[in-house]
């Protein structure tokens, strides 16, 4: 829609009227709240408390697969951690992005469902996909820590999906919520 001088009698691109960040953007930025906080939990956690999740020690094991599989030889140490949480981020952050697509009203559910469902990924697929265990996984609180923090990764995308939304655009509900 092109507009010049205003006579055309159509409405004004809406994000000239609400300020809205293109959807892309906003995508990026409840990708990147979801991933931040997840992994702002895991490694606070893992340096306080025992039996809390370790998902790092996965993303390491899962990286370094991935390489040897490209007939690559993986980094050790803090390089391996380093360019794990850097995936993990990066992936997350995709994933946690999804939020931000849809109506604003079911925002909530849609952040909740991502994030549980990651979280169950995570107890459930190590595993199977040939990473082993993380460590401590066997308890249920483990367990339910690594549920509950991806699942508030979810909220997080989500909140930020509503903040962010605007009309128009097929983010919202055509109420404003």
């Amino acid at each position: 829609m092109v507009h010049d001088s205003g006579w055309s009698g159509e409405a004004p691109d809406e994000r000239e009227t609400t300020g809205a960040l293109p959807l892309p953007v906003r995508l990026a930025l409840c990708g990147a709240a979801g991933s931040v906080t997840v992994t702002l939990l895991n490694e606070t956690a893992r340096r306080v408390a025992p039996h809390t999740p370790r998902m790092d020690v996965v993303g390491e094991r899962g990286l370094a697969k991935v390489l040897r599989a490209a007939e690559q030889r993986p980094p050790r140490g803090a390089a391996l951690y380093r360019w794990s949480m850097a995936g993990d981020l990066a992936s997350n952050g995709a994933f946690y992005a999804l939020a931000g697509i849809g109506p604003r009203r079911q925002a909530w559910i849609r952040g909740l469902l991502l994030g549980a469902t990651m979280g169950i990924g995570a107890v459930l697929l190590p595993r199977p996909l040939g990473l082993g265990s993380q460590p401590g996984s066997r308890t249920p609180l483990t367990q339910a820590l690594t549920v509950a923090w991806y699942t508030a990764g979810g909220l997080a995308a989500a909140a930020v999906g509503r903040a962010l939304g605007a009309r128009g655009d097929g983010s919202t509900d055509g109420d404003g919520r």
